[in-house]
């Protein structure tokens, strides 16, 4: 029996599952502007905590990251991406009040990278507003002087790009990739579903982050857009994402559209 991808991508998530979304006044997209105005004032940070305020998200000095992460430490490193380098650190139950002890992955801005303060205050501001269990959890931020970070729960198992590719990683049971894919489709959905639509843009392999227990989370917003909106059907934009999951109608127009997502996704199902 045929079946097309966007109907497989429906099956994947229950009719009844409805995102819960706190309704801000204003789009992801003003704010983000608003906020850009501020760069590089010295005024951003206190406009951005200003913004942000009841998100619960903790606002790290570089100093208190250099210290979990041992000085950012080789020993430490977990990866590289188009952001910058991440490395593993550990919080302990004296730092912030309320924020438990635990192991998280703090991911600085390489200023000379692919991304930049853009990228970086797009993705506070997303995960800011965005809770689900299969989008990744953003714990806190750093903006000091030209010094970008950020500060999440940390996904022993990587990313699924390793657990697929890396020649030495055991292959995954199909019941394991199904629970993949399935996690990785529900995060999609609430994001596109939501009250003020997202669309990811990057969906990727390498984008989707599993825990000991293997259940996943899709972590890297730094592309992601507010979706269209009433009559609009796309958003006009420019084209970003990665060789060989952006859609290719999206590549041809620039028109943006939650079915953009949908492609990579089935991209991603491929590879699993």
């Amino acid at each position: 029996m045929e079946i097309h991808l966007p109907q497989l991508f429906q099956r994947c998530v229950k009719p009844e599952t409805k995102p819960k979304k706190e309704v801000t006044k204003q789009s992801s997209f003003n704010r983000l502007a608003m906020l850009e105005l501020s760069y590089p004032s010295t005024m951003l940070t206190e406009d951005l905590s200003t913004s942000l305020a009841g998100s619960n998200l903790h606002v790290f000095t570089l100093g208190e990251l250099k210290v979990i992460t041992q000085s950012f430490s080789s020993s430490n490193f977990l990866g590289e991406g188009g952001f910058g380098p991440v490395h593993k650190g550990f919080i302990d139950d004296k730092l912030r009040p309320g924020l438990k002890a635990q192991p998280v992955a703090v991911k600085l801005l390489d200023l000379e990278g692919l991304q930049g303060h853009r990228e970086w205050l797009t993705e506070v501001i997303f995960l800011a507003e965005l809770r689900h269990p299969h989008l990744v959890k953003l714990i806190g931020y750093c903006c000091e002087e030209e010094h970008r970070l950020l500060v999440y729960e940390y996904m022993p198992r990587g990313s699924l790009e390793n657990q697929l590719f890396r020649r030495y990683s055991v292959s995954l049971p199909w019941a394991t990739r199904m629970k993949i894919a399935l996690g990785a489709a529900k995060g999609l959905a609430y994001l596109h579903e939501a009250e003020k639509p997202v669309i990811y843009r990057d969906f990727k392999a390498s984008n989707i982050l599993l825990d000991s227990g293997l259940q996943c989370q899709t972590s890297d917003f730094g592309l992601a857009k507010d979706g269209p909106e009433g009559d609009d059907t796309h958003v006009s934009t420019r084209v970003m994402g990665t060789q060989g999951y952006a859609a290719p109608e999206y590549i041809m127009t620039g028109h943006l559209t939650a079915m953009s997502d949908v492609y990579s996704f089935g991209v991603v199902l491929l590879e699993l």
